[in-house]
């Protein structure tokens, strides 16, 4: 069916596993002073993209994790197991950390049943209550604590860009579906437990991140690559949700660069300043590939894959129109500040990962493994 394609998709609030290769960003091989980086949910989608990027930037990272997996290629960086709700060993490591990311938190592409619902909050809230915990019992606590949060905490909109001193948070739509006012009350439970611990010493922002496209299999990205190359690349419903969204290099940069302006604290809105209407999100894509046609998926077909691919169609729906006021305000220049060059980016990206695939398969096929 078309809609099976659509409704499994990795967004800004989600921590599936894949390993993840960045197109390449400007950095020294051996920053001026080596950070040490620890990122407690690290061995999801955008932890490894961060643990990836700044172990290759010089700097020393350590990721936490509640589900420690072996693999067969080493990795440059330390992984420590942790349950995510109580103190352990894993609190030594905080000691004289230069900087705290929190990624942690359970999938919401998932049917938001009480079971669900449950472990989402739970897995979101007390993970940053107890890094609070944690950070208050040490003497050199890390100078900054940077938090995941959500884009998704603004309210549905179509007319007007969401920034952090105007946007809304949602929560009050009086037609809003029960599961995006879960939604936002578990943006807004998140928050309210990260500034509210006491860690006075200690820097805090609150990444409001919008969908991070990538081109590792399974993410947003390559699932909507995926539907225009089998010509089903159209407006999800009436394709006048906004898509809010920041290429995966920006995000690296903007979590560098939030690092490196002491001045700036409180919630920040990770996204490209440019969002656009489904539809047209979805054109640009097309014409990135060569593709002139797309067929679109009815909101009635949304509903439907949702229920059978146990997930929730707000994740294709919701209006989404943020702005990154506070980064271009202190002056962050953005590498993909537009939709069309950033889907030209990772268009050829994926052609190129996927050229570089297809020669490994055949060399496992017919070499024996030789190359």
């Amino acid at each position: 069916m078309a809609y099976d394609t659509v409704i499994s998709v990795i967004t800004e609030m989600s921590d599936t596993t894949i390993a993840t290769a960045l197109p390449a960003v400007p950095s020294p091989s051996h920053p001026v002073h080596s950070l040490r980086i620890i990122i407690p949910g690290g061995e999801g989608h955008l932890g490894r993209l961060l643990a990836r990027r700044f172990s290759d930037s010089g700097h020393s990272v350590t990721t936490f994790t509640r589900s420690p997996r072996r693999t067969g290629h080493p990795k440059p960086w330390k992984t420590l197991h942790w349950d995510g709700c109580q103190l352990g060993p894993w609190t030594e490591s905080l000691e004289d950390a230069d900087v705290l990311i929190n990624l942690a938190g359970r999938s919401v592409d998932c049917r938001y049943n009480s079971r669900n619902r449950d472990e989402i909050l739970r897995s979101r809230v007390e993970s940053t209550a107890v890094l609070g915990d944690a950070i208050q019992g040490l003497r050199h606590p890390p100078r900054l604590w940077l938090n995941a949060s959500t884009a998704t905490i603004y309210r549905h909109t179509y007319e007007r860009a969401m920034d952090e001193a105007t946007g809304e948070l949602g929560g009050n739509e009086p037609d809003a579906p029960s599961p995006w006012q879960f939604s936002i009350d578990v943006a807004r439970q998140w928050e309210h437990s990260f500034f509210g611990s006491h860690t006075h010493q200690t820097r805090k922002i609150a990444m409001r991140a919008a969908m991070v496209m990538s081109t590792e299999p399974g993410g947003i990205f390559s699932i909507m690559l995926r539907l225009v190359r089998m010509g089903l690349g159209g407006a999800w419903g009436t394709g006048r949700q906004y898509m809010s969204w920041i290429h995966e290099a920006d995000f690296f940069r903007a979590v560098e660069f939030l690092i490196q302006h002491e001045e700036i604290s409180g919630a920040v809105n990770l996204a490209a300043p440019n969002p656009l209407p489904n539809s047209q999100f979805m054109s640009v894509l097309r014409d990135a590939w060569g593709i002139r046609f797309g067929l679109p998926s009815q909101e009635w077909m949304l509903a439907v894959g949702a229920f059978f691919l146990r997930t929730e169609k707000e994740l294709l729906l919701k209006s989404r129109r943020v702005v990154p006021a506070i980064l271009q305000r202190h002056g962050f220049d953005f590498s993909f500040p537009g939709w069309s060059g950033a889907a030209q980016d990772l268009v050829q990206r994926w052609r190129q990962q996927a050229s570089v695939a297809n020669a490994d398969e055949f060399n496992s096929k017919h070499l024996g493994g030789d190359k």
